[in-house]
């Protein structure tokens, strides 16, 4: 299984952008699939997920939304109402189950996209 993330960028606050991660090797719709951020010098945090049903750190909740196109084989969070704080690098992940959970317990990694939200 192979992810591949993409979408990322440089946004004024307010602004928005759409992650993609595109999954070969298997049926995404046999995996939860998680989105992950990491900011220099912090932990790589929970964003949200999508699988048997969905999740979401409180702090995206209401501006950030996660979806997925199974055909497509691929996984989007929409952005939206951007912080500074949001600035971080972006890895979407791959568990073998459709049971969503919030910690860094996934199967296999992609290797990122930079968010960058300016003040």
């Amino acid at each position: 299984v192979q992810l591949q993330a993409s979408g990322g960028g440089l946004v004024q606050a307010g602004g928005s952008l759409r992650l993609s991660c595109a999954i070969s090797g298997r049926a995404i719709s046999t995996y939860a699939i998680g989105w992950f951020r990491q900011a220099p010098g912090k932990e790589r945090e929970f964003v949200a997920a999508i699988g048997s049903s969905t999740n979401y750190r409180d702090s995206v909740k209401g501006r950030f939304t996660i979806s997925k196109d199974n055909a497509k084989g691929t996984v989007y969070l929409q952005m939206n109402s951007l912080k500074p704080e949001d600035t971080a690098r972006y890895y979407c992940a791959a568990r073998k189950t459709v049971v969503v959970v919030t910690s860094t317990n996934y199967d296999y990694w992609g290797q990122g996209t930079q968010v960058t939200v300016s003040s």
